[in-house]
This record gives C-alpha cells, structure tokens and sequence, in this order.
C-alpha cells in the first residue's frame, strides 16, 4: 500500500498459499508480481497457487529473478 506502482514481490519454492496472499496485495497496490517457475522450483506448490489465483503477473525461471529485480530497480 505504501509504494503502489514501486513496489515489487517474488514468490519463490515452497508450500502454502500465505506468499500469495501477500503477493496479491502488492498486484492489488499496482506492484510487479512474479512466481517462480514449475520448471526451477523444488516444491511448486506457493508459486503455483500464486500464478492460479492471478495474484503473479508473470513466472520466471530461478535464474531470472536478479535480472529482473536489476532491471526494476533501474526505473
């Protein structure tokens, strides 16, 4: 809520639906939101849920997440 459109959430390997949860509200507040892919993750159970509830706009291999958050915080 605080920074809106500035803010960004990664959920990564794990089990659960809580990193979801979060993660929406930051999609809610007009954050970027992104899963780790099925292909990268150890237990795909949190990023899976969080890409079928709509709450990650996008699913990035491991290996892609610092690029990305390189690339956001370059803005």
């Amino acid at each position: 809520r605080e920074y809106g459109a500035r803010a960004a959430g990664f959920v990564l390997s794990g089990m659960g639906s809580d990193g979801a949860e979060g993660l929406a509200l930051v999609r809610a507040a007009g954050g970027y939101t992104a899963a780790q892919s099925a292909a990268t993750s150890v237990i795909f159970g949190m990023p899976r849920v969080a890409l079928e509830c709509g709450a990650a706009a996008h699913e990035l291999d491991l290996e892609d997440v610092p690029r990305t958050i390189q690339a956001l915080t370059a803005r």
